[in-house]
């Protein structure tokens, strides 16, 4: 019984595999055959044919009209961008619109370049950074011409003040740009009021309009303001914005190219390339002779009498001036030899002098001074810095009586981009930056309020691309934030 069910078993494996082996024969033979089939299977002609005329094809042809194409966005190439970054207490960002809004999330620094919305909104021109306050040049249909933001303690972004049941209240702190209104004289138009030139020191500001007026508001302790100092003058919610015509300066020959402040003193620049000055001058800083403070604009002489001076530079008390043919010049504070290479020379220069220890570094096109040190920048693109602090060739390196010219590959040279350089170069107090020929930012040296906008609060030591979404033109360097105007990509 179980022998003939086991061959039952067997006969059925043994049929079920002849089977398999005769369909496997099957697919070979009709390989072979180019897997053709008998003419009577094929199907009628026609059904191949369904779709194969134009007029059937444009049946499937989907609607040209009713696809999406992707056209990019391009920005306004007139419009310029502002981004800032580093410390936000003292509102200088611009970037809170709202005190119950800004405590519940509030930061103190901001760490990465941040797109001002306040500039979203106007046509930013110019900006300049005090410190802890800013100031944005802007072009309004409504005849507004000068905005700021940050530290008014001293009066230094104009008389703001704010109604409240118990009476006027003075702002010390401006968190998002308003309106500074310069004071005007009958027939002057919106087109006067435009901002030709601006610069803030520690706490004043200094603007030169169109028209050749001149405008100083803020602390004027040292005369800085370019008016008598008055002693025990209360700067705190005060109204005076002083005003002068640029003729009273250099004379109806000439007029006001440029203005520049250092910590306490202010610097005019003519388009005849003369320098006239005012303010604190205990380190010579005001380069008219002597260490006094005075409210008095007087004319610098020294070597660059004669000169053309084409830019001036300084962010504390040291100063650096460079004429049309690339030669430099310099006053002020060198105690960390800015200024000469020699210990037996005088620290505090209170003449303008040729300097000799940028011979041999070629034709000069920009130069930049901080608190101890100094950077220049030749016609090749090259970029040279002395002095003491974080000087970009890494933590070891933190004085150099002589110029030294950092590497090329640190600010964007490579094989691919070979013929990238420098353009333009600044610094603030105590950290520096440069910008390439692509529109890019590099900067390094102390970060303490993060306004080297890398992310961090860390010190850099070496040139550090800054991520701003833009093509960088200027930078404003404060001495706790940065301001940056940029162009869009596209």
């Amino acid at each position: 019984m179980l022998l003939s069910e086991n061959h039952r078993k067997l006969t059925n494996e043994i049929s079920q595999q002849n089977k398999i082996q005769d369909s496997l024969q099957a697919l070979r033979n009709l390989a072979r055959q180019g897997n053709r089939c008998p003419a009577s299977q094929h199907p009628p002609h026609n059904t191949f044919r369904h779709y194969t005329t134009k007029a059937k094809r444009s049946l499937l042809k989907q609607d040209e009209s009713k696809i999406k194409v992707y056209e990019p966005k391009i920005s306004n190439s007139s419009q310029q961008r502002v981004y800032v970054w580093g410390l936000q207490e003292t509102g200088a960002l611009g970037l809170l619109t709202d005190v119950k809004k800004a405590q519940e999330r509030y930061t103190s620094i901001v760490h990465h370049p941040t797109r001002s919305q306040f500039s979203v909104n106007n046509e930013v021109l110019d900006v300049t950074a005090g410190y802890g306050f800013s100031v944005y040049a802007v072009q309004r249909s409504d005849g507004e011409t000068l905005f700021g933001s940050g530290l008014n303690t001293d009066s230094q972004l104009g008389f703001q003040v704010r109604n409240r049941a118990q009476g006027m209240h003075n702002l010390d702190i401006i968190i998002y740009p308003t309106a500074i209104r310069l004071p005007r004289v009958e027939n002057e138009t919106d087109s006067d009021m435009m901002v030709r030139c601006m610069s803030a020191g520690r706490a004043h500001l200094i603007v030169v309009t169109r028209n050749g007026t001149i405008f100083t508001m803020g602390n004027n302790s040292y005369g800085q303001c370019c008016r008598t100092i008055i002693e025990d003058e209360v700067y705190r919610g005060s109204a005076v914005i002083h005003r002068i015509p640029e003729k009273d300066i250099c004379g109806p020959e000439d007029e006001i190219a440029d203005v520049v402040c250092g910590q306490d003193h202010t610097m005019f620049l003519t388009k005849l390339g003369k320098v006239y000055t005012c303010g604190w001058g205990s380190d010579g800083q005001t380069g008219q002779g002597h260490y006094n403070t005075t409210g008095t604009i007087v004319q610098a002489m020294g070597d660059i009498s004669g000169e053309k001076i084409v830019k001036l530079a300084c962010s504390c008390d040291c100063v650096l001036a460079l004429n049309n043919n690339g030669d430099l010049f310099g006053w002020g504070n060198s105690e960390y030899g800015q200024l000469s290479d020699s210990d037996a020379d005088n620290t505090q220069i209170n003449t303008p002098i040729h300097l000799k220890l940028t011979q041999g570094i070629g034709k000069l096109t920009d130069v930049a001074a901080g608190g101890s040190f100094c950077m220049a920048l030749n016609e090749e693109g090259l970029v040279y810095t002395w002095g003491y602090g974080i000087l970009g060739f890494g933590p070891l390196v933190e004085q150099s009586s002589k110029p030294q010219r950092l590497l090329p590959p640190l600010f964007g040279r490579n094989d691919f981009s070979n013929k990238t350089c420098v353009v333009s170069i600044g610094c603030g107090v105590f950290h520096m930056g440069a910008i390439n020929s692509d529109g890019d930012l590099f900067m390094w040296g102390k970060n303490r309020f993060g306004h080297l906008g890398l992310g961090h609060k860390k010190d850099q030591f070496f040139p550090f691309k800054t991520a701003i979404n833009g093509k960088v033109t200027k930078v404003a360097y404060g001495v706790d934030h940065t301001l940056a105007i940029c162009k869009a990509f596209i």
